[in-house]
Order: structure tokens, then C-alpha cells, then sequence
């Protein structure tokens, strides 16, 4: 987003010259939110364990200056790109969630995926609760009235206002193939925790955070990165 002030950055950096540097690319819209407590957790235990952890807001999220309405998910692409390209050394690109789907473009040393969710899912899920939400308001929506309105004007899902262009990407967008890649689920066989995405209000887990960085630190060893 050339034309713009830089956007926000929380970084927290280890006592002595990093190992890597791990960027956390969190879930997106509402699910964000719900997830920052425990990923900045996992960003201090990461610092305990020799890496860089960066969190970088990206046009339209946070304190951003530029409105969320204005951008896209090609946007989003570039302008993590952009982030990881100005980092020396090894880099590990961690998402969770919908963040997947705007990692691709980076030039990183490995990629880490926490429960990766295609932009359809998503869509439907944010759909589904603005109906919900209008039903409860004594208003009438549906999916489909939904669809109409986003092709034209930005549309209101869970307090955010998304572009047609960012609502067309969504109902597309897949998690895209890159290496080394590690994926892995929440829950049985993955990373133990609850869905903080899921949840009404933002929560944190210490053991989840653990539990993320140690899994990211092991990853970063098997990529040869000590």
C-alpha cells in the first residue's frame, strides 16, 4: 500500500543475535482478536528460546490508517511480502487460520500453518452470523440477498466492512502449496487447545502458546535453522 504511514509492528527479540526471525500472520477479521493474547504469548516464549517474533498489522487491520474497506486480499499478499522481505537472516512465516491464505507470497525460509481454512468457510461462517445477528435485530437477510449487496458495496460481517473485491477473493481463495511447509491441526495429533477463534470474547491458553512455540522451534531444527 504505497502512499500510506507504515503499519504497526510488535516485535519482541531474544537477548542475544536471533536464531530466526518467526513472523505471525494471525487469523483473519473478528478471529484476529480472539487469537492475539495467546500468539503474543507464544512470540515471548519464542524470544526465551533465541528467536525474533514479529506480529505486523497489515492495511486495514489494527491501527492501521487505512480503511479495511479499501483493501483486499492481494493487498494483504503484498504487503506481507513486503514485511518479510525487509528481515536479515532465516525467516519462518507461522499462520493460523485464514492468515494461510495471504502467506504465499513471501519469500521465507519455511512456512508453519496452525488448522489452515479455505476463504469459503470463511465466508460462509461470517455470513451465517450477520444473518443471525440481523434475525436477532428484527431484520430480514439471507446468504443470498447477502451475495447481491457484497457485489457492489462494502459488506458489514462482524463489525467489519469488506470490499466486493475482498468478498469475490474470499469465496475463491485456498491455502496455497508452499515448501517446506509444516501443517498442523488444533486438537488430537496437533497442537492441544481450544478454538480461541471460536470464542465470544478474546481469551488466552499459556499451554497452547507453549505448545506453538516449542512445535515452531522443533520445525525450525528439522529446516536446518539452529
Amino acid at each position: 500500500m504505497t502512499g500510506h504511514a507504515p503499519e504497526h509492528q510488535l516485535r519482541i527479540d531474544p537477548a542475544d543475535q536471533p536464531r530466526a526471525t518467526i513472523i505471525f500472520v494471525p487469523p483473519l477479521f473478528e478471529e484476529a482478536n480472539r487469537t492475539r493474547r495467546t500468539l503474543v504469548l507464544a512470540m515471548r516464549a519464542l524470544a526465551a528460546d533465541g528467536f525474533a517474533a514479529l506480529l505486523p498489522d497489515l492495511p486495514g487491520q489494527n491501527e492501521s490508517l487505512v480503511p479495511l474497506a479499501n483493501v483486499d486480499l492481494d493487498q494483504w499478499q503484498d504487503a506481507l511480502a513486503a514485511v518479510v522481505a525487509e528481515i536479515d537472516g532465516p525467516v519462518i512465516v507461522a499462520s493460523v487460520r485464514g492468515g494461510a491464505l495471504i502467506d504465499h507470497h513471501a519469500k521465507a525460509t519455511a512456512w508453519w500453518r496452525l488448522a489452515p481454512v479455505g476463504g469459503a468457510s470463511l465466508l460462509r461462517t461470517l455470513m451465517r452470523a450477520r444473518v443471525s445477528a440481523d434475525r436477532e435485530a428484527g431484520l430480514t437477510s439471507s446468504l443470498e440477498s447477502l451475495q447481491t449487496e457484497a457485489a457492489t458495496a462494502p459488506l458489514l460481517l462482524a463489525g467489519n466492512a469488506l470490499s466486493p473485491a475482498m468478498i469475490s477473493q474470499l469465496g475463491a481463495v485456498e491455502a496455497q502449496p508452499v515448501e517446506p511447509l509444516r501443517s498442523i491441526p488444533l486438537g488430537e495429533g496437533g497442537i492441544a487447545g481450544t478454538p480461541l477463534w471460536l470464542r465470544a470474547e478474546p481469551g488466552e491458553d499459556a499451554a497452547m502458546a507453549n505448545a506453538i512455540a516449542a512445535d515452531i522451534a522443533a520445525w525450525s531444527r528439522s529446516c536446518g535453522i539452529s
